[in-house]
């Protein structure tokens, strides 16, 4: 497939002051090579876990997971599956909301979004739909039986994580520039 542009509009932000992912609203964000300042998925190393099996639990390696991007079209799909009226984004640890860039969640690795600002995050890959998000959804709506049908309903529409590969500010209303590279299928 070869390179593309896509024009897209941040719609809100967020960050996770605490030792909880459930994101708090901002005006705006800061972006620096650390993440977000003050956030939970800040720095620019973190502690290998569960989605890392091939090093020893705890290990530090790049934090490639320093934001979660969500989609607004994807998150009001996965409310309708779940018979939800909506899904905040600061339920499941959104810190930039997004509209208007169709299929988000499968922007491929590489792809970069860049901010009037001159910040630009580069995407690591999607975010795999997980249980906690589920209980945080639950928790929220008073409704049990998410916390398992939030992993089903929200496969491939969960947004990305990435990393900040130029420093700036983002405000909601801006508009991003997704530059998506040429790409190939793997034929291994």
């Amino acid at each position: 497939m070869p390179p593309k542009s896509i024009i897209g509009r941040l719609a809100w932000v967020g960050f996770a002051p605490g030792s909880d992912f459930v994101t708090t609203p901002a005006a705006s964000l800061e972006l620096t090579y650390a993440g977000i300042p003050g956030d939970l998925h800040g720095g620019l190393t973190r502690p290998s876990g569960v989605r890392e099996p091939w090093y020893e639990r705890g290990t530090p390696m790049r934090n490639e997971r320093q934001l979660t991007i969500l989609s607004a079209e994807e998150n009001a799909e996965i409310a309708q599956a779940l018979n939800l009226p909506e899904l905040k984004p600061e339920w499941i640890g959104g810190n930039l909301l997004v509209e208007g860039i169709p299929s988000l969640s499968l922007l491929p690795p590489r792809s970069i979004l860049m901010f009037p600002s001159g910040a630009a995050i580069r995407i690591d890959g999607d975010n795999g739909p997980c249980r906690q998000s589920g209980r945080a959804i639950a928790r929220h709506t008073g409704r049990p039986d998410v916390e398992f049908g939030f992993v089903k309903a929200a496969r491939h529409k969960r947004g990305l994580v990435a990393w900040v590969e130029r420093e700036g500010v983002i405000t909601p209303g801006d508009s991003i520039k997704i530059r998506v590279w040429e790409q190939a299928l793997y034929p291994g």
